[in-house]
């Protein structure tokens, strides 16, 4: 691979004139990106955000794909009316789709497509725009932002205001963030965050920079509270001490009353630029990815003996479980030196008490749970199934906090040198969600990602809650995740498919999670030179 030809590039979208599927409002699109290079078989690359009762959305979040110049890469991207909280798209309205190239995309940098339905024909006047650049700048822009004293757009209650950042292109301003939205008032802070300084201004710290603050209304039908531009250069004069204040102008107020001044004042407390280290700048620099697998041994998976049970093990020697150990082991194995996996079970009666344990190692070695390697694992897993009782509840909660205890350990080294990765596989229903809540949220602030692969046919729609793709998962006590660290794929989606397509799923976000994780806690690569720290404004004089 390493002598392929490969380039970052990141993909914005936008669609207008999208089909209405609403009874009453508009439709609440999503877009979805699929990848092909293998023939038939479709992989989910990502998804954007949600915008709600829109038929003419630009999508905030972002795709980053590698482009390889030598492989034909078909794109499809989907649009969905998005109306549940459930992952699966079936149960959603289908709002049209383009299938094209990666190569198509990046030769003509912006296009312009119609939607087609499923056959083939118009999605109405539904058009879909893809604008291409390629990564070339690692370097984001941190910002702290509050306001004051900003028009009510409300006739109920005050305004709930966000801003979205805009950024100078040939052809025409192009959405490059789109903060939260604070409820309910006139002089809000927004949390910090972070935008790309290449979607910002393409590392120009002159270029202009527009900023929109918006009242947020649930019908889409936004009110603009005000506008200003500035350019980097400005921005970065800004300091808690000596914010960059920026009157927000609504040109058509302007424009009625005599002596109007501004419709509130947007101040940036922060701006600085730093320097964002990618997941092979962390692998490269020593990281190392350590792997645990926890498996479901409860009665629910059926009688390990009848074929009809997910641990029968068939005459060639496959089961669900296993294909799951192999084909993600396979991948990440190769990112951990000593190839010692640690394994367990969870939900089983054990020798020779007969206890329910929801932790037990595979190989019945508790003073050394790790096997060698991947086949370790299939074989203490072999070797388990018939020394067992299959029982319940099905409690995740405790092999999640044993694993966060090894992440605790390493966060308190202050060095980016270990990552964790625990792979969970289940048949289904979760019986401890409160604690297991609990036990993510805490595992957010640590240097560790949880994969859940289901097997079997059940109802995995609170696996699919734990996954925060939806929204910011949260502790019973309110208390939010700092991260998106869960990635739940269903094993049947991917029963007709290439080995490859089910690493290539589970695994897609953990590279994204390790940088986000180690860039949060501003640690540099183990064995490189530079901090990320920020690049210093000039000072004024």
């Amino acid at each position: 691979m390493a002598a392929q030809c490969v380039t970052k590039v990141e993909l914005t979208v936008s669609c207008e004139n999208l089909l209405d599927m609403d009874v009453g409002s508009k439709s609440d699109p999503l877009c979805i990106l699929l990848m092909n290079t293998s023939g038939t078989q479709w992989f989910e690359v990502g998804r954007t955000e949600r915008v709600k009762n829109c038929l003419n959305p630009k999508f905030a979040k972002k795709f980053m794909v590698d482009y390889y110049f030598e492989l034909v890469q078909q794109l499809k991207f989907a649009v969905y009316d998005i109306d549940n909280k459930t992952v699966d798209l079936s149960d959603d309205d289908f709002l049209g789709e383009l299938e094209c190239t990666l190569g198509q995309i990046v030769s003509s940098k912006k296009l312009t497509r119609p939607l087609v339905l499923k056959n083939k024909r118009p999605a109405g006047k539904g058009t879909i725009t893809i604008f291409a650049e390629e990564i070339k700048d690692n370097r984001v822009v941190n910002f702290e932002m509050e306001a004051r004293k900003l028009d009510n757009k409300d006739f109920f209650g005050k305004s709930d205001p966000y801003l979205e950042f805009y950024r100078q292109t040939e052809t025409g301003w192009q959405l490059a963030h789109r903060t939260e939205v604070i409820k309910n008032n006139l002089n809000p802070t927004w949390k910090p965050f972070q935008i790309p300084l290449q979607a910002l201004c393409g590392g120009d710290m002159e270029k202009s920079i527009k900023v929109e603050c918006y009242d947020y209304d649930n019908d889409g039908s936004h009110d603009l509270i005000g506008i200003f531009e500035t350019n980097m250069s400005r921005l970065l004069q800004a300091s808690r001490v000596t914010p960059a204040e920026f009157d927000c102008v609504n040109s058509k107020k302007k424009q009625k009353k005599k002596n109007y001044k501004n419709s509130g004042v947007v101040s940036v407390k922060l701006c600085q630029v730093v320097k964002r280290y990618t997941f092979l700048d962390y692998i490269m620099g020593g990281c190392q990815i350590n792997f645990t697998v926890g498996v479901d041994f409860t009665g629910s998976n059926g009688d390990p003996r009848s074929p009809d049970s997910l641990h029968y093990i068939n005459p060639q020697g496959h089961n669900e479980y296993l294909a799951a150990i192999w084909n993600v082991g396979l991948v990440i194995q190769d990112y951990d030196s000593d190839k010692m996996f640690p394994a367990f079970g969870f939900g089983a009666q054990i020798p020779p008490t007969w206890q329910v344990s929801h932790e037990f190692p595979l190989n019945f070695i508790p003073s050394n749970p790790s096997c060698a390697g991947i086949e370790g694992i299939v074989e203490a897993y072999r070797k388990c199934l018939p020394q067992v009782r299959l029982y319940g509840p099905t409690n995740f909660s405790p092999i999640i906090n044993s694993v966060a205890q090894f992440a605790a350990q390493a966060s308190q080294q202050k060095t980016a040198s270990q990552y964790y990765v625990l792979l969970i596989i289940t048949d289904g229903v979760i019986t401890d969600l409160d604690q297991t809540r609990t036990a993510i949220v805490y595992a957010s602030r640590l240097p560790m990602s949880i994969i859940i692969i289901g097997v079997g046919s059940a109802d995995f729609s609170a696996m699919e809650f734990l996954d925060g793709d939806d929204g910011t998962l949260r502790a019973p006590t309110g208390e939010p995740a700092m991260r998106d660290i869960v990635q739940f794929v269903p094993f049947r989606k991917f029963q007709n498919c290439p080995k490859e397509a089910l690493a290539q799923s589970v695994l897609a976000e953990v590279p994204d999670q390790v940088m986000a994780y180690f860039n949060m806690v501003n640690l540099s690569p183990p064995n490189s030179n530079t901090p990320p720290m920020t690049e210093e404004p000039p000072i004024q004089r």
